[in-house]
């Protein structure tokens, strides 16, 4: 039996076939264990090595390089099934080969769903899929706190860190619900699931080198409206669009503003639910961490999707007050000489910069890293009227600096480099400052110099924001690294901070 002649909720044609997973770190060791359980016999393919005795652990039987399979394209034929880890593009050329030989390419989340559905763990979960350009990891953490409320066995899993798989091996004890944060990469490689209620919260340009264009980042964001409730942010255009076009038995909305019926909203400072219950009060918007209006959207958003499945408004109040903001989404690092240094490192595509900046009346913004192929035109244009300053680092520093010298040319603009950095001295703005540390400098040392640079551009009352519109892998280790390394320099900051120039000389 090939997977053309099984059901979608059989996987018994694995059985004694060869599986091919791609990527053997976290996500693609997680899919080890249950493909041997179904019979399978698993090579996995990494760009290193570094992981083959860990795979040879969890039960596969060989670990190759992924360049031993695109050199030889003939390889790829023996596999009956591909499962991909969600770093890898469409066009990678192991996943071309594949494609090219017409064996089937399934995402670590589409297996998820089909062992689920297959009985491996039991009955199946309900799941609750949250996905967006900003705000995902919020939602996800909000709907778990609710059903923790309410008493639920649910496990918050998919791109928040713990792999969907792992929480269906959970048997201490058996997991019934699933909040699953799930990212574009992740449902365009999951084209099977269909949530018991899914939300897209926004839809802003990210991504867009991974999916080749805005148009099929919107497709795969959408993929989340499926199943049986469909959810979206009636503030944000393209997700409202998206939920008119939703294949789901039932669509809701929510909004900021008083609710209509069929829609989530904010009313005389509650959150009210008008789709589950005609006005049903929720909690105070007052209560809602992170506070503003971001973090309102979020816990509407989180409140729709547990009153989905037939939670009830107690232990949605109970679970949104008891939520508290994790690290890295907004928090305040420090204080110091009247200025409040933020750390919303997640903040890693400019629509999840706006809310950050837009949360303070004066900001020295601290920007820049990858960002794939996001522009940040339109942010600067919307803020430009509460920047203080900006200091920049990374790779895509100088888009960012462009932008700001088109939009906002009265704002003081730092960019901070070591001896590394191209010389920008020809495509920069006359008027920007550049920080030059000496060669070799760390990230660590990078980030000191850029805080330093804020605090002289800071006022008090003012804030320095962390926000970088801009993915952290060219100099961190991960955006978490990227933050720490911001509240480390902060607290190494004197009290007040010295305005000198002491990251380097200015050119």
């Amino acid at each position: 039996m090939t997977v053309t002649e099984a059901g979608a909720n059989d996987l018994s044609w694995l059985r004694g076939q060869r599986v091919l997973v791609a990527g053997g770190r976290v996500s693609g060791q997680a899919t080890i264990e249950p493909l041997v359980a179904l019979g399978a016999s698993v090579t996995v393919a990494d760009s290193t090595l570094d992981f083959a005795d860990r795979c040879a652990e969890l039960g596969a039987d060989t670990t190759v390089t992924t360049s031993s399979i695109e050199e030889d394209r003939g390889l790829i034929t023996q596999f009956a099934l591909v499962v991909t880890s969600p770093g890898f593009r469409p066009d990678a050329p192991i996943l071309a080969a594949a494609a090219g030989h017409g064996i089937p390419i399934w995402g670590d989340v589409e297996l998820s769903w089909r062992i689920d559905h297959c009985g491996l763990y039991g009955p199946p979960r309900k799941w609750l899929v949250v996905t967006g350009t900003n705000g995902k990891t919020t939602t996800t953490s909000m709907l778990a706190s609710i059903l923790d409320a309410a008493g639920l066995e649910g496990r918050a899993c998919g791109n928040i860190g713990l792999p969907v798989l792992s929480a269906l091996s959970d048997t201490s004890p058996r997991v019934d619900y699933l909040a699953v944060e799930l990212s574009s990469f992740q449902l365009h490689w999951a084209p099977s699931v269909r949530p018991d209620a899914g939300v897209v919260l926004n839809v802003a340009e990210d991504h867009l080198d991974w999916h080749g264009g805005m148009a099929a980042y919107a497709e795969a964001k959408a993929r989340a409206l499926s199943g049986k409730v469909a959810v979206v942010g009636l503030d944000d255009a393209i997700a409202a669009e998206l939920g008119a076009g939703a294949e789901a038995d039932i669509v809701v909305g929510f909004r900021l503003g008083a609710p209509a019926p069929g829609e989530l909203g904010v009313s005389d400072g509650h959150l009210v639910d008008n789709a589950f219950g005609d006005g049903l009060q929720l909690a105070e918007a007052a209560d809602i961490d992170p506070p503003g209006p971001a973090g309102v959207m979020d816990a509407l958003a989180a409140a729709a999707l547990a009153r989905a499945v037939g939670i009830e408004p107690d232990s949605v109040r109970a679970g949104l007050t008891a939520h508290k903001v994790g690290p890295h989404r907004g928090a305040v690092v420090g204080d110091v000489g009247s200025v409040l240094y933020v750390d919303d490192s997640k903040a890693t595509n400019p629509h999840a910069a706006r809310p950050s900046i837009l949360a303070h009346d004066r900001v020295v913004w601290v920007a820049g890293g990858l960002l794939k192929g996001a522009s940040v035109d339109e942010l600067v244009t919307e803020v430009r009227s509460r920047l203080a300053g900006a200091v920049l680092l990374g790779r895509d520093a100088g888009d960012i600096e462009q932008a700001l010298t088109r939009h906002a040319p009265e704002v003081p603009v730092v960019r901070v480099m070591t001896g590394d950095d191209a010389d920008v001295s020809e495509n920069r703005s006359s008027s920007t400052q550049v920080i030059r540390l000496p060669s070799g400098s760390d990230a660590d040392a990078v980030m000191a110099a850029v805080v330093n640079q804020a605090a002289a551009l800071a006022s008090p009352g003012s804030a320095v924001v962390l926000a970088p519109a801009a993915a952290s892998l060219d100099m961190f280790v991960s955006y978490g690294h990227r933050g720490d390394s911001f509240a480390a320099a902060v607290g190494a900051l004197p009290d007040p901070p010295e305005r000198a120039n002491k990251a380097g000389i200015a050119e």
